[in-house]
């Protein structure tokens, strides 16, 4: 569509063309827009004011921010995309008002960096408008063909046609298109799957596969670009000092064909190529530092001289026969042809000059890593994207139409080059391109020259942006100094990316550099196939390409001959290739800022935990693969500063539940009040607990919830929290030894009801009592782990134990398994039952049996320490004038005796006993484990009816004097089993 089907700007903005419907603007007294005008008061202010203060006119002519902009035949901001917004149907008022950019097709403000809270994106802001735009022939199918038709074609496709024989030739032509061809329809499934940023085959990478690899790919990527520019420039070089001799400073050599000087050879001295190498990079540097708008006025000048000395050199050989030849120089032969046909692999020096004595020894393999920069630059129309006027379509046809005029194009020099001339004109005539071009041989003299600069300088121009984009990402601090602001040219890294090139030309030869070229190329290459094996066989709602002639089996198998041309080529150079870009996968792990790029491997990880999840299934998990998954509530008693989210110790207790980090905590706090209104105060704490868990190194996740209370929320969370056989099965919280200090009268009913919430849920739960002392990762604990054992718990007490010692904290401590029994109890045989029963768990602890007398026996004088007996006696008080008090209140309010809101039932002799029965086990824990690192008993459920106050005091008398201690109560079901 062009601006010409656009009529007029502001008010009278219409879309009409021959056949098409016309649609008006959104005037102000329209429907949509009066009913936009009583919207809810909780919408944006800055919304309301524009629809009731602008008229028709104004609203017709708002910019992408919603303010007044100026008319696009004055090239004001709609100006160059008008036909990409939805102005086209009337919409643009609505669009601006409501902020609906994304509807427009407008380029986003930034996309989100790794870095979490950070805006830093490759092109950030507004796109600044382009005047012209570009189709698929010169946007992409001419870049691509002047990158992918260079120096390789011209100076070393007759001398690989010579040494491989034409069946390898074809071989080797066909392999290689078809690595390309088939990354091509990768790139295009890609590309078209939404906008593109700066960077090319880094972005594409990155946002498929995650910064890391991205980073890793890119950075050889860049790298390949780096050298294929020192490449560039040493084929401009030798083609020039073989075009004009004289120019040489050093003598040139003379050398021998297959050990005899049948004819002398001269070939150019390296440090020719060396000096004027460096000479030329530096001049081609100059125009870099010039800018971007420079190197585009020239360029077309470099395509011209590509396609006319191709055309002149298939005119050449047609009339090579007939235009005096040179020695060696056949003209069409089909006796050539069948000489030529089969392969002669010999020895070279390294001039790449036949020589039985060369120390350069060439076969297929090598020949691939030759030939493979020759199909390269496919990425050339991908990286232009911001510049075409249809990116969803040009990208997939120009980049597909370049790789096949290419391959077609070699395939048909191999079988015209083969009849041409003789096997050692071919290995021989370094330039026989020129040799049989028509007119004259200065034309391709002048077509190589210039065509391999304008490569050059292309790759010297795109390998900077390729590692600013890299930098601007944020990713790695190392290359901050490589950043540059939004329009600037990347100075600093086209100074590191000429020092690279320099490097490269010094090194003086073409044939080394060529295969390092290769492998960074195919490991580009491989990872955007990878790229889109990935995303097309996750297939996430996300993956909608425009271009749909792609399958995951063409990726994978795209892929597969990368690396296998990789390995062809020089298993040594792949090894090299693959550990560099480990080496920068490993280090951007470790020192980049990780972030959510929405990568595919994120995708895999979600369809694999939800197929895991299924798998699991609903009903439970058996002993052997039960994995502790404690629900860590944070903030119960909320008694905690504010600005601390948990209790500083209570991540480290949860790291002591799981064996070598393995498993799940989920880290829970409950806001009380109104959803609506503490919406964003819930999402501004699960972001602060969050972080807490990241500084503690602790695996899990956090959640906030607002309820109306405590209590409520509490139960929600406790019925609701996981999924499946994923749920939270232990209830993991901090004892309130501050409730009766602070007089905090609310605590022992919320205390009460969260066991009883977890005893119906099903859940285990585990009360930490002495948290300020329990140590971290580096503080060593020695001395024994106690568990006294009571009632059956599934064997949780004893699976805690043993978790416990798998933490450098406790590792040498040795655990103590205390049996209560009856005083009348067969106190041998339960310890051998016991040690059996350990032993079968393959647990080691030492077995110890206490008999207790009855537990409704009164205390005696003497049978407990003098603080027992004062704690005894002191709680025996409270209860009772806590007793006294709910009884007056009932009969002054003639109401059932009623406590925490509910009636309760007062036995007093039971209330005598159960503080009896806790003041006995206290003073056997004192006896026997004052000095224990841990101690872990078994959680006695609050009885039935009674007040929740009462069952506080049991607690209290049973947790004191004991400086750490665990409160287990396991659920109704085994977590240890006897069988392997």
């Amino acid at each position: 569509m062009d601006n010409g089907d656009i009529e007029g700007g502001g008010g009278d903005l219409a879309f009409n063309g021959k056949g098409r419907r016309k649609y008006s603007p959104v005037g102000a007294h329209d429907r949509a827009v009066l009913e936009m005008s009583s919207m809810d008061p909780g919408s944006s202010s800055d919304s309301k004011s524009c629809i009731r203060k602008n008229n028709a006119g104004t609203l017709g002519n708002l910019d992408s921010d919603g303010r007044e902009g100026s008319n696009p035949e004055n090239g004001g901001a709609n100006g160059p995309y008008l036909e990409h917004k939805l102005e086209l149907f009337g919409f643009d008022s609505l669009v601006s008002i409501l902020g609906l950019k994304s509807m427009t097709g407008e380029q986003a403000p930034a996309l989100p960096s790794p870095r979490d809270g950070e805006n830093v994106s490759i092109t950030s802001g507004q796109p600044k408008p382009s005047a012209v735009k570009m189709g698929t022939m010169m946007g992409v199918f001419v870049p691509c063909l002047q990158s992918i038709l260079g120096i390789i074609y011209y100076i070393r496709f007759s001398w690989i046609v010579g040494m491989g024989g034409i069946g390898d030739a074809l071989l080797l032509v066909s392999l290689c298109g078809l690595c390309t061809f088939l990354t091509g329809i990768s790139l295009s499934a890609i590309a078209t799957n939404g906008a593109m940023k700066g960077g090319g085959p880094y972005y594409l990478i990155g946002r498929a596969l995650g910064p890391e690899v991205g980073v890793s790919i890119g950075l050889c990527f860049f790298l390949g670009n780096a050298v294929a520019g020192a490449l560039y420039v040493l084929g401009a070089v030798e083609t020039f000092l073989k075009a004009l001799p004289s120019a040489g400073i050093f003598t040139e050599t003379t050398t021998k064909v297959n050990g005899t000087v049948s004819e002398p050879i001269q070939s150019i001295s390296t440090h020719d190529l060396q000096i004027y190498g460096i000479v030329v990079t530096i001049i081609l540097c100059f125009i870099v530092f010039g800018g971007v708008k420079m190197i585009n006025r020239v360029a077309p000048a470099f395509l011209i001289p590509v396609l006319f000395s191709i055309f002149c050199i298939f005119i050449g050989i047609f009339l090579a026969k007939k235009d005096d030849p040179a020695p060696g120089v056949t003209g069409l032969s089909l006796e050539s042809f069948k000489d030529n046909w089969s392969s002669d692999y010999k020895n070279t020096n390294s001039a790449g000059i036949p020589d039985a004595e060369g120390n350069v020894h060439w076969n297929f393999h090598a020949l691939v890593g030759l030939f493979f920069p020759a199909v390269t630059g496919i990425m050339a129309g991908s990286n232009r994207s911001a510049s075409l006027k249809d990116t969803q379509r040009s990208i997939p046809i120009g980049t597909l139409a370049a790789t096949l005029t290419t391959t077609g194009l070699y395939l048909v020099s191999v079988l015209l080059f083969g009849a041409v001339a003789t096997r050692d004109k071919l290995l021989t005539d370094r330039l026989l391109t020129a040799t049989i071009a028509w007119p004259f041989p200065a034309i391709i003299h002048i077509g190589i020259i210039l065509s391999t600069l304008g490569a050059a300088l292309q790759s010297l121009t795109g390998a900077p942006r390729l590692l600013a984009a890299i930098s601007n990402d944020d990713i790695l601090p190392v290359l901050n100094y490589f950043k540059v602001a939004e329009g600037s040219e990347p100075y600093m890294a086209t100074l590191f990316t000429a020092f690279i090139c320099m490097g490269c030309v010094i090194i003086g030869n073409l044939d080394l550099i060529t295969p390092t070229v290769t492998m960074f190329f195919l490991l580009c290459y491989s990872g955007v196939n990878l790229s889109c094996f990935l995303l097309d066989l996750l297939d996430a709602p996300s993956w909608r390409p425009r271009w749909k002639f792609h399958h995951w089996s063409f990726s994978l198998l795209g892929a597969s001959l990368c690396i296998v041309i990789m390995f062809l080529i020089s298993w040594s150079f792949t090894v090299v290739s693959l550990a560099l870009a480990s080496l920068i996968y490993y280090y951007v792990s470790i020192k980049g800022k990780a972030g959510d790029w929405g990568d595919g491997f994120k995708s895999a990880y979600f369809q694999l935990a939800l197929r895991s999840l299924r798998s699991l299934g609903a009903n439970q998990v058996h002993p052997k693969n039960w994995y502790p998954i404690p629900l860590i509530f944070c903030r119960p008693w909320g008694k905690l500063p504010e600005n601390v989210p948990c209790h500083p110790k209570l991540a480290d207790f949860a790291n002591c539940m799981k064996k070598k980090g393995r498993g799940m905590s989920i880290f829970i706090n409950i806001l009380d009040g109104d959803y609506h209104e503490r919406a964003e105060d819930a999402k501004a704490a699960c972001k602060q607990l969050d972080t807490y868990i990241n500084y503690k190194n602790c695996e899990g996740v956090a959640e906030i919830v607002v309820a109306p209370n405590m209590s409520e929320g509490f139960r929600g969370i406790v019925q609701t929290m996981g999924l499946g056989n994923l749920k939270p099965n232990i209830v993991v919280m901090r004892y309130p030894e501050i409730w009766r200090r602070e007089n905090l009268k609310e605590i022992p009913g919320r205390f009460v009801g969260i066991i009883n919430d977890c005893i119906v849920a099903n859940k285990a739960v585990v009360i930490v009592k002495g948290l300020d002392e329990w140590p971290n990762e580096y503080q060593r604990q020695y001395g024994t782990i106690d568990l006294y054992w009571i009632v059956r718990d599934g064997g949780l007490m004893l699976l805690l134990s043993q978790l416990l010692l798998t933490k450098e904290s406790f590792e040498s401590c040795k655990i103590q398994v205390f049996c209560i029994a009856e005083e009348d109890t067969d106190a041998e045989g339960l310890k051998a039952d016991v040690k059996k029963f350990l032993y079968d768990l393959r647990m080691q602890a030492e077995v110890f049996v206490i008999a207790i007398k009855s537990w409704d026996v009164q205390p005696e004088n003497g049978s407990q320490p003098d603080e027992s007996k004062e704690a005894f006696t002191a709680a025996q008080q409270r209860v009772a004038d806590y007793l006294a008090e709910i009884k007056e209140t009932a009969k002054k309010e003639g109401t059932p005796l009623m406590a925490d809101g509910k009636p309760v039932i007062v036995n007093e002799q039971q209330v005598e006993k159960f503080l009896y029965t806790t003041l006995k086990l206290n003073s056997t824990i004192l006896r026997y484990s004052r000095m224990a690192a841990v101690v872990l008993v078994s959680l006695p459920p609050p009885p039935v009816s009674h007040p929740a106050y009462c069952y506080m005091e049991y607690m209290d008398l049973l947790v004191d004097n004991l400086p750490r201690l665990l409160m287990v109560r396991g659920y109704r079901r085994d977590v240890v089993t006897l069988f392997t």
